[in-house]
């Protein structure tokens, strides 16, 4: 059985991605717009007032950005 995800606020996400190389590139509304020049990537991160995000999209997020399994799952 796979492990867990991690439920993690767009916070958490933001340090995560800007580990792995990211940066904010744009923000519209709630949603901030982060990019990997090198290995050119772009993920969108919705910001919802501290609120954990929900696990299909953090999922989403965490996967189409290519982090490693083990930065989000327990």
């Amino acid at each position: 059985m796979s492990p867990n995800i991690r439920r993690m606020t767009s916070r958490e996400v933001e340090q995560v991605l800007s580990r792995h190389g990211f940066e904010l590139v744009s923000q519209h509304g709630s949603h901030r717009k982060w990019r990997h020049q090198d290995r050119r990537l772009q993920v969108i991160v919705p910001e919802h007032k501290g609120k954990t995000l929900p696990l299909g999209t953090l999922r989403n997020i965490l996967m189409n950005a290519q982090i490693p399994d083990e930065e989000w799952k327990s």
